[in-house]
């Protein structure tokens, strides 16, 4: 079974429901269709999103089925309309928000941080706030620094907000249905270079519980290697790469950002004696940073090596294509930093 093959399979053996081949684009989708058709108090704000089904085409088919009242076109106003998801879900409704690139959190940055992640504790748990922010994030597609950036260090140390990454077209589908279900803010952030990749998601699963925590993709004795959202990918084939000189990498998808549940990965480490952390951030601030210090807390007498955080430079990602594929980490630089610890 190939890297792909991999990605595309997990998760599915607890799901009772019909398998459908299509893309993560696709997933989003049909999550957010079927979610709105549950409850007619979903509905979903953003900027493009209507009559063209968004700039990614993941609100497909929406506006012709559920029209202008339940899939808002926006002005561009991202602190507006994010304000305004926090006044409906006060009034009973469910929304849905799509940032149109991970980047432009930041223009909202105050709303999500100071009254969208807090409200329901001021209020002393008297009031819902289920609402689920999407962002679309990630570099790979050539749209330069200020549009290429997955974001998820920014919110990181915010309380209240559940962060999470899927990373592949099963996990977008059930976990963004888990958020629309949640009566708590959602964060979740998608990856723009992973919109056309296939795999089989299980269509109409009225069950979508939302992950505890990171899951082993490929188990291995020699290595684990934590990964999020594209780099899960890359992760995965860099496994391919070591298998063939008899090296076993066990490849973690870490799924859930915060609340983050590192003790599966300190229990793989117990076994393989050897981590390495691959992310698409720049390395200060990111959660390889917390899921390094906890290990190093948790299982310290394990380790056989240092752990190695493998990021993007300390710098902005440049537009150029050469330099966008040189400074996105590869399964070339992950399976040689495995080997470096070995």
């Amino acid at each position: 079974m190939t890297a792909s093959e991999k990605i595309r399979s997990a998760g599915l053996q607890a799901i009772d429901a019909p398998q459908e081949e299509m893309s993560y684009r696709e997933a989003i989708a049909a999550a957010l269709r079927e979610e709105m058709r549950r409850d007619p108090k979903t509905l979903i704000m953003g900027e493009d999103i209507g009559e063209s089904g968004g700039p990614f085409k993941t609100c497909q088919g929406l506006y012709e089925e559920f029209g202008a009242a339940r899939v808002r076109d926006t002005p561009i106003s991202e602190t507006g309309f994010v304000g305004a998801a926090l006044g409906l879900a006060l009034t009973g409704y469910r929304p849905i928000v799509e940032i149109m690139f991970a980047d432009f959190l930041g223009v909202c940055f105050d709303q999500i941080a100071n009254s969208i992640a807090k409200h329901r504790f001021m209020s002393g748990g008297r009031v819902k706030t289920p609402i689920v922010i999407r962002a679309l994030g990630g570099a790979g597609l050539r749209f330069g620094a200020q549009h290429s950036q997955t974001a998820e260090s920014w919110l990181l140390s915010v309380p209240g907000l559940k962060i999470i990454c899927p990373s592949n077209p099963a996990q977008a589908y059930l976990m963004l249905k888990a958020a629309i279900r949640d009566d708590n803010p959602v964060l979740v952030l998608e990856h723009k270079a992973l919109l056309s990749m296939k795999g089989h998601v299980p269509i109409g699963a009225e069950e979508a519980p939302m992950p505890s925590g990171p899951k082993i993709l490929r188990p291995g004795r020699h290595a684990t290697v934590v990964a999020s959202l594209a780099m899960v990918g890359k992760a995965l084939a860099a496994a391919d790469k070591l298998e063939a000189e008899g090296i076993e990498a066990e490849v973690i998808d870490i799924q859930v950002l915060r609340p983050l549940n590192v003790e599966p990965i300190s229990d793989s480490v117990r076994r393989t004696n050897i981590l390495v952390t691959v992310e698409e951030q720049a390395p200060t601030g990111g959660w390889s940073s917390d899921v390094v210090a906890d290990v190093v807390s948790q299982a310290f007498d394990y380790l056989d090596a240092p752990p190695a955080r493998i990021t993007l430079p300390d710098h902005p990602l440049p537009y150029g294509p050469h330099l966008e594929d040189a400074l996105v980490p590869s399964p070339e630089k992950i399976a040689a930093t495995v080997k470096s610890l070995l």
